[in-house]
C-alpha cells in the first residue's frame, strides 16, 4: 500500500467519525457538510483503491489475493451506504450511522495494510 496515502485515510476516518458523533450529541442531522466530509475520504479511498488494483493486476502477488481485493471493494463502498442510510430519513442518529461507517472503513484500511505487509514484507 501507499504509506502516506494510508495515514491519510486512517485520519480522515477518524475525523469523520468524530464529527458524526459531535453532530448526534449536538442532536443535528445530516447535512452538506456531511455529504462534502463523506465525499472527501471517499476521494482518499478511491484512489487508493485504483493504486492497489493496479499494482495487484500489474503484478504484485499477495497471498491471499482474493481477500485483499474484496476489502478493497469493502473500503470504497461503506461509506456511501452509510451515508445513504443517514440521509434517508434525516434524524440525530444519522451521524452515528455516518460514524460507524467511517470506523468499519478504517479497519478495513488497517486489514488491508496487514494483507499487503503479509506480501510484501
Amino acid at each position: 500500500m501507499i504509506g502516506v496515502l494510508e495515514i491519510v485515510a486512517y485520519v480522515a476516518a477518524g475525523a469523520v467519525a468524530l464529527y458524526g458523533v459531535v453532530t448526534t450529541v449536538r442532536n443535528r442531522p445530516p447535512d452538506r457538510t456531511h455529504r462534502l466530509a463523506v465525499g472527501a475520504f471517499e476521494v482518499i479511498l478511491l484512489v487508493q483503491a485504483v493504486i492497489a488494483a493496479v499494482r495487484v493486476f500489474g503484478g504484485v502477488q499477495l497471498p491471499e489475493q482474493t481477500t485483499f481485493l474484496i476489502y478493497l471493494l469493502v473500503s470504497v463502498c461503506v461509506m456511501p451506504i452509510a451515508l445513504q442510510f443517514a440521509t434517508a430519513e434525516p434524524t440525530r442518529w444519522g451521524g452515528t450511522v455516518i460514524a460507524v461507517g467511517a470506523i468499519g472503513t478504517g479497519v478495513a484500511v488497517w486489514r488491508l495494510h496487514d494483507l499487503w505487509v503479509a506480501g510484501n514484507g
